[in-house]
């Protein structure tokens, strides 16, 4: 019993001895030093894992005794200024006027005047003497040092060197006696463009022959643009035109005012009154012809009533976004018209909302087969364009039918005359 209460006291006397050991915290200039701590139920080690930093020669724990702020106040202004111009304080919150050593002792001169600085840097460059050279140009002869590259590795030089392919003495016969427009020919032929410029590869393909001074060695020069003729004005009689849509002229099928801009108002709302009386007109094209949304709104109610319309054409014109709503919505009621063309109109962009209504109008007719706007978004683009394909193999496959009906019934009268 004595014994173990001996070893009791003991340990007692030990775990005092490991606590106020660890209760010994290392002051601030210990910093430099890496230090681990592990903490256990009743006590914390302190175990340094590298060697102490060392300031000139000395182990910083020799300063850790030392009262920075009684050595600051020994110190002059003047003193405390270069102590402060030697340090660069690592600090990213600081501004960069305090990190920065250098402090401009001038007076402010005034606002920046950008003339005048140029002026300065000019005038101080010019009067600025040149260095003196001390060894004078000669020339063909290196002055200083000379700078030689240095050796390559030979596994560089081995990947660069061409690869040599054994192609047979009738090819190789053949590469030797060849000219320089028969193998500009075959380069051409084998797709190697950028050996040649674009009047020897066109001349190969088009079997033209080389041009002069053209081979290998020829310079490039840019081909001159090939002028076409203007092409002539629209010589179509507005008035006569109008006229014989209002008489139901039978001839009349297909009615072209494109690029005329002298068109009026009162002519244009004379035309859409003369549509659905019309009986024979099949299309109507109205490129920049400066329609606007007023005339529009005529046309879209002419549309309603036409009989004959197949393909309407307003691109090029002054018309809004929601008027080309209406001309769309206009499409349903009139179930003839199959391509409708209405691009490039006074907004060049339409919309999500209005492509969407344009989208759901389309969907709705089963009539339309081609339409001439740019969408701009993915789904209004898809929808439209599965939908016009659905159209065109639905009427390709009536008309399939129509094929097969009228081809069995002609075998039908033929086996019946033969009875």
């Amino acid at each position: 019993m004595a014994d173990s209460a001996k070893d009791n006291d003991v340990i007692e006397e030990e775990e005092e001895e490991e606590t106020t050991t660890t209760t010994t915290t290392t002051k601030k200039t210990s910093q430099w030093r890496k230090t681990r701590s592990t903490k256990t139920s009743a006590t914390t080690k302190t175990t340094t894992l590298t060697t102490p930093a060392k300031l000139y020669g000395k182990d910083l724990s020799e300063y850790d005794d030392v009262d920075v702020e009684s050595l600051l106040a020994q110190l002059s202004a003047e003193e405390i200024t270069i102590l402060a111009k030697e340090v660069d304080p690592d600090d990213n919150f600081l501004p960069p006027d305090q990190r920065c050593s250098y402090e401009c002792t001038k007076d402010a001169t005034g606002p920046l005047n950008r003339k005048q600085l140029i002026e300065h840097i000019n005038k101080q460059a010019i009067e600025t003497p040149d260095q003196p050279e001390f060894e004078p140009f000669v020339q063909g002869k290196v002055r200083g040092k000379k700078w030689v590259p240095p050796p390559r590795d030979a596994r560089d030089i081995e990947a660069e060197e061409q690869i040599a392919i054994d192609l047979g003495e009738e090819y190789e016969h053949a590469l030797n006696d060849a000219t320089q427009e028969e193998i500009i020919d075959l380069a051409a032929i084998l797709g190697f463009h950028s050996m040649m410029n674009q009047d020897q590869y066109h001349a190969s393909l088009l079997n033209k022959g080389q041009p002069v001074g053209m081979g290998w060695d020829g310079i490039t020069k840019s081909t001159q643009q090939k002028l076409f003729p203007m092409d002539p004005p629209n010589s179509t009689d507005v008035e006569e035109s109008i006229k014989r849509v209002k008489d139901d002229d039978s001839k009349l099928i297909d009615l072209n005012l494109n690029n005329i801009k002298n068109i009026s108002d009162e002519k244009l709302e004379q035309l859409f009154a003369a549509l659905p009386q019309n009986e024979h007109l099949e299309v109507l094209s109205l490129t920049n012809v400066g329609l606007t949304d007023k005339t529009a709104l005529l046309l879209a109610e002419a549309i309603e009533k036409s009989k004959t319309l197949r393909v309407l054409n307003v691109e090029t014109n002054f018309i809004s976004p929601p008027v080309i709503v209406r001309l769309v919505q206009a499409l349903l009621k009139c179930r003839t018209i199959e391509e409708f063309r209405a691009s490039n109109q006074r907004s060049a962009v339409l919309g999500n909302k209005i492509e969407m209504e344009i989208t759901d109008l389309v969907e709705k007719n089963s009539s339309l087969l081609r339409l001439g706007l740019h969408l701009e978004f993915n789904d209004a683009r898809h929808r439209v364009a599965a939908h016009l394909q659905r159209n065109i193999d639905r009427i390709r496959k009536d008309l399939e039918l129509r094929l097969q009906f009228r081809f069995f019934n002609n075998l039908h009268r033929k086996s019946t005359r033969i009875q």
